[in-house]
């Protein structure tokens, strides 16, 4: 099972997450960074498990975060 980790900390709040993964990714109205939704807090980062037909999205997510927040471990 793919495994999303996020480390939030970082964020810029993009949206670029957002756009390629609404499901799994929102911008937090509090401070304008994204969130993982249903993502786990492990230490400083979110870690969530998703299904293998949502990975691709996500790698997208990943690839396209302008500070490489986001990791996607398969």
């Amino acid at each position: 099972m793919p495994t999303i980790v996020h480390f939030r900390k970082n964020c810029i709040g993009c949206n670029s997450c957002v756009e390629h993964a609404p499901e799994h990714w929102k911008i937090a109205g509090q401070d304008g960074k994204s969130d993982l939704q249903g993502g786990e807090k492990k230490n400083e980062v979110f870690v969530k498990k998703i299904h293998a037909t949502e990975r691709e999205a996500n790698e997208r997510a990943a690839r396209d975060c302008p500070v490489r927040i986001i990791k996607v471990f398969k």
